[in-house]
């Protein structure tokens, strides 16, 4: 007998798919899958397409589906890849319920964390996008309010925010625990409202946060990172290619700026890369100390993004400004 016109006892279609007989019964009498025929006994048999049906109906069960799902895709009023996209949207917001309670609770055992807080955390992790940006927003209207800089340094400043992936690690989930705690940390705010404001609301400061400060800045970033390259590797800044690297640098910066490559001008801008290169050792020794976290927020937005902070203190400012010296 051709196999496609072979009938199977139930021991069979057990034995075949996986299933136990009483489940094989189950979808029987509910309707899923009907038995084709019957013995001469009354025991019910299965062809060969009840059997591949079955098949389907256990892995679809395995994959949690219901039922009335099920009877659908069988009768053929929903198709199987309505059916998957429904349970995959299903399974992955699972996913992420079980990341962000694996956060938590991976939190709570690295701080020992006491029972008032285990809701707190899971209250953070649990935010929507609008929840955190609203946080974070409430935060840098605190800390920005009153600077006396210009408003697009300000404006500079409240980018840097946390953007938590669609499908976050439980390293990135448990970063933005940390930071979201930080935030409404009054200690914190009020550490770094006063660090803004007493490195930035100088005349140092505000020569460092103008715009056109900042267009330089950005114009000759990708000449700094080369400048980076060549002070590692212990390039002299009088050297020919030193020079080179300072006259792009220089004509970056005059571009931005609107200004003329003179003495004067490249004198002026070894002098502010100086000042620059203070505010930043003067950042770097109030970041170490234990009142400010400010560096501790921009790790933790760093983590969050699924990024590194840049090593600022690497940039080599009184390299590039001798060289400057010497173009």
């Amino acid at each position: 007998m051709d196999d496609d016109d072979e009938l199977y006892s139930i021991g069979d279609v057990a034995r075949r798919t996986g299933l136990s007989v009483s489940a094989i019964r189950f979808y029987s009498d509910a309707g899923i899958i009907a038995p084709t025929g019957h013995t001469d006994a009354g025991y019910r048999l299965y062809d060969i397409e009840a059997v591949a049906r079955l098949e389907l109906v256990r892995t679809l069960r395995e994959l949690d589906a219901g039922l009335d799902d099920i009877r659908q895709v069988l009768a053929g009023e929903l198709t199987l890849h309505d059916l998957a996209t429904a349970h995959l949207s299903l399974v992955e917001r699972q996913a992420r319920r079980l990341r962000a309670r694996r956060a938590v609770l991976r939190t709570i055992v690295r701080q020992h964390s006491p029972a008032e807080q285990v809701s707190l955390m899971h209250k953070l992790v649990s935010m929507s996008d609008d929840d955190r940006d609203r946080l974070i927003d409430q935060f840098w209207n605190e800390v920005s309010n009153g600077l006396d800089v210009d408003p697009a340094f300000v404006e500079r400043l409240r980018e840097l925010r946390p953007n938590l992936p669609e499908e976050p690690t439980t390293e990135q989930l448990e970063a933005w625990i940390e930071l979201a705690d930080l935030v409404r940390d009054d200690g914190f705010r009020r550490s770094v409202r006063e660090h803004l404001h007493e490195t930035y609301s100088t005349a140092q400061g505000r020569i460092m946060t103008a715009p056109a400060t900042l267009g330089w800045i950005e114009q000759g970033a990708a000449v700094i990172r080369e400048a980076q390259a060549a002070h590692r590797a212990g390039l002299p800044a009088d050297s020919p290619q030193a020079r080179d690297i300072a006259g792009r640098f220089l004509a970056a910066i005059a571009e931005a700026a609107g200004q003329r490559d003179t003495v004067e001008f490249r004198r002026r801008l070894a002098a502010n890369l100086l000042v620059a290169k203070d505010l930043h050792n003067a950042e770097l020794r109030r970041a170490a100390h234990e009142s400010s976290r400010f560096g501790r927020y921009l790790s933790l937005v760093a983590a969050v993004n699924g990024t590194t902070r840049e090593d600022e203190a690497s940039v080599p400012y009184e390299w590039i400004a001798a060289a400057l010296n010497h173009h």
